[in-house]
């Protein structure tokens, strides 16, 4: 018997776990609580830099989980196509506009500020392009066309690129620390399994009408601009359901990579007692506790609003944000790979600046 599973019905099950959203808000507002304490306590020196990293791995651990639940345990929202802020007709002429602007925007940075580093042009000139692909190839014209497949391989090999030309030997360095890499790794992974759970690619809450019975498939699914061979599988009996396509390891790697980099650097600044000043705090800030603007921020607004305000906020959020034909929709994911990219580089280069004479060496 093979099953044929939507990956977006893979959630909103809480008919069996006794469980609800507001279990989710607790267990979010629990995390968020921790990392707050134990940022504190690190700037009032009440802890080591070693304990501050231990204790916000903790944090963000406890706020990931209650996200999952957060997400797992939402109801399916239904809009009707009244509740859309502005006609479909209008997503080509936002999205060729939003492409186009961000190309000429990204080769006028490049040539004003940039003029000896074009592989940041050539970066915003990519992700110019994956907003412009669904239109200007749009349906089964797209779905297998080579430059869609080489916009989304193209990206993690500029981007590794990248960090290799300006950050790799400090990055280097940096990962000879085993607390920073462990926590790196174990805040990179947190987070690809909050991104694949909050877009629907992994759920252990299984809506009624699932599979009774283990159930493996391959399908053709289309993720990212373009379709991916993708091997969905739902364990009823753990509940469990999972969602694996080179897209997803794709796009969900690059940014549990950078995402874990970047947390690797704010770890080993705190361990070895650097201070930064402004400039390193608010890269810790938006490289750890900011992974919120991943693309699974779009369900999660969508989804609080829904609570907060009813569907009438609710609905132009979703349209916006999560609706798959939005032009918008690719943003936060595209804008995350440039913010996380973006921040890792500027706090090395502004370590460097500042610690032109510090070498680095292992904490422990």
């Amino acid at each position: 018997m093979t099953t044929q599973i939507s990956v977006v019905s893979a959630h909103g099950g809480n008919g069996t776990t006794g469980l609800s959203q507001w279990h989710g808000i607790v267990v979010i507002l629990v995390g968020i609580a921790s990392l707050s304490t134990f940022i504190l306590l690190k700037r009032m020196n009440r802890i080591s830099p070693r304990a501050t990293v231990y204790g916000i791995f903790f944090g963000i651990m406890i706020t990931a989980i209650g996200g999952i639940l957060f997400e797992g345990l939402a109801p399916d929202p239904t809009f009707t196509a009244k509740s859309m802020p502005f006609a479909r007709l209008w997503y080509q002429p936002l999205a060729i506009g939003t492409g186009i602007s961000i190309m000429v925007l990204s080769f006028i940075a490049g040539v004003v500020r940039w003029p000896t580093r074009p592989r940041y042009t050539f970066l915003g000139i990519l992700m110019g392009g994956w907003v412009l692909y669904p239109y200007l190839f749009p349906g089964f014209l797209g779905y297998t066309n080579p430059i869609g497949y080489g916009l989304v391989i193209g990206t993690p090999v500029l981007v590794g690129y990248i960090l290799w030309k300006d950050t790799g030997s400090v990055l280097y360095r940096i990962l000879q620390d085993p607390v920073a890499r462990r926590f790196g790794v174990g805040v990179g992974a947190i987070m690809s399994l909050f991104f694949m759970s909050t877009t629907g690619y992994m759920s252990f809450f299984l809506e009624e009408g699932a599979p009774q019975e283990t159930t493996i498939v391959v399908m053709s699914v289309l993720y990212q601009l373009v379709k991916w061979p993708t091997i969905e599988a739902v364990f009823p009996e753990i509940p469990f359901f999972i969602a694996i396509s080179p897209g997803v390891i794709i796009l969900v790697g690059l940014l549990g990579v950078l995402i874990g980099l970047n947390a690797a650097v704010i770890a080993r600044y705190w361990l070895v007692e650097q201070q930064a000043g402004t400039t390193q705090g608010t890269a810790g800030t938006a490289a750890v506790v900011g992974a919120c603007t991943c693309g699974c921020c779009g369900p999660l607004v969508s989804q609080i609003a829904f609570i907060a305000a009813g569907p009438a906020i609710a609905a132009p959020l979703y349209w916006i944000f999560v609706d798959s034909a939005s032009p918008l929709s690719s943003l936060f994911s595209i804008g995350s790979i440039v913010l996380f990219t973006g921040t890792l580089i500027y706090s090395i280069d502004s370590a460097r600046l500042s610690t032109q004479s510090t070498s680095v060496a292992p904490a422990d």
